[in-house]
């Protein structure tokens, strides 16, 4: 595990190396990563936000520690949004949260904006994503994580 990234750099190389699943085959478009965490300094809720039109928000992906009576616990994807990928790249992000420097304020609410990424940026966030859980340093096996499965993206 690379523990050199901080919280919000994983989440961003996660959404940027993903990409092409929250925008629908739009050329650009706009991503909203938006995250608190729970008194203890876990994370407590994560939204990822698409927009392929401008001032049109849609929840593609809520992640959720505790359950209520309308959500269950893990990562969900809503409004036909679906990867694969990112949903396991949160799920290890969540899983090893403590791998990750923390943001400095854990009581206010994190939010990232992510602007359409090139293609430099897709290929440098897809290594970042790979070396923070390289399969080498990181033991982790599991239903959906797909890491020894040879067919793994990272």
């Amino acid at each position: 595990m690379n523990q050199s990234q901080n919280f919000d750099q994983i989440l961003e190389s996660a959404v940027v190396a993903n990409w092409v699943d929250l925008m629908r085959d739009a050329q650009s478009g706009l991503i909203h990563v938006e995250y608190g965490f729970a008194p203890s300094g876990t994370l407590d809720y994560l939204q990822v936000w698409s927009s392929i039109a401008r001032g049109r928000w849609f929840l593609a992906c809520a992640y959720r520690m505790s359950a209520s009576g309308f959500h269950d616990t893990g990562v969900h994807f809503d409004n036909g949004y679906e990867s694969e990928g990112l949903a396991r790249v949160l799920e290890l992000v969540i899983a090893h949260q403590n791998a990750f420097t923390a943001p400095r304020n854990l009581v206010r609410p994190g939010l990232l904006q992510i602007a359409t990424p090139t293609q430099q940026e897709t290929s440098a966030a897809t290594a970042s994503v790979s070396e923070a859980f390289d399969p080498h340093q990181l033991r982790v096996r599991g239903p959906g994580l797909g890491l020894n499965s040879g067919a793994a993206r990272y």
